[in-house]
């Protein structure tokens, strides 16, 4: 049996923000259905990274393919779902509720002058089920919690019924029990939905324990594989320029 094409595949990818390199000579390949962490130092190249998956940046040089298109040509956009950072004010503060912002994930899909059908709004529904939101839909978001919003912007992605779901630093300023509610939620899309899932974090010790292969960036690969592989202060070192010990903390 043929090998299955990697989902995503980067082949010498260096970007430059005109005279300052912000990646050099980067590759790897992530398969269907895996969950990678990607962490490394501010600065080095995780959200220019970002952008280039999402098509949002073209590579200096090198190729990035997603669903084996090149991502600047990838004819579905909306099989890549993503969750920012952080929710901008405006965007918190504007009058539209839940269901209508989890609404707006389905028209990536459909496109700004289609209207939702009866399979559109049952893929909003099941979206919303699944980030178990349902009961907020008729709520505007200034009136939620972090993790509620969190919740919301993930089942906007859902709604295009997305293969590939890219998260940037997605719990920061939340609680800590309603991070380890959002891991859990995330390891379920990962394994009983099929969902790829790139997180980016800074959060050494937990993508330890919930990913299944880590990226190490800084600038460049300083490694890619099981999360066992890279608690080493050798990477460490060159991740961060000083040596640091690795302490687990259990959920």
């Amino acid at each position: 049996m043929a090998q299955e094409k990697p989902i995503i595949e980067a082949n010498g990818v260096s970007f430059s923000y005109g005279d300052v390199p912000a990646l050099t000579n980067l590759s790897f390949s992530v398969k269907a259905g895996e969950y990678v962490g990607v962490i490394g130092p501010n600065g080095g190249g995780k959200t220019t990274l970002i952008k280039i998956l999402l098509g949002l940046l073209r590579p200096t040089e090198g190729k990035v393919t997603v669903l084996g298109e090149a991502v600047g040509s990838l004819s579905e956009r909306h099989l890549i779902g993503y969750v920012p950072q952080r929710i901008t004010h405006s965007a918190v503060e504007f009058p539209a509720t839940v269901r209508e912002i989890v609404e707006s994930g389905r028209t990536a899909k459909l496109g700004l002058w289609h209207r939702l059908g009866v399979v559109d709004r049952q893929a909003v529904q099941a979206a919303m089920e699944r980030t178990q939101i349902s009961h907020l839909q008729s709520r505007r978001l200034a009136r939620l919690s972090g993790g509620e919003r969190q919740r919301v912007f993930i089942a906007r992605a859902l709604a295009a019924e997305p293969k590939i779901l890219i998260l940037d630093e997605p719990t920061v300023g939340v609680d800590v029990a309603t991070q380890e509610k959002f891991f859990t939620f995330l390891k379920e899309l990962n394994k009983e939905h099929g969902i790829t899932i790139i997180f980016v974090t800074h959060e050494i010790d937990v993508i330890a324990q919930e990913a299944t292969v880590v990226l190490c960036l800084n600038h460049g690969l300083v490694c890619y594989g099981a999360p066992n592989t890279f608690i080493k202060e050798e990477y460490m070192e060159r991740l961060y320029g000083q040596t640091m010990k690795f302490v687990s903390h259990n959920h």
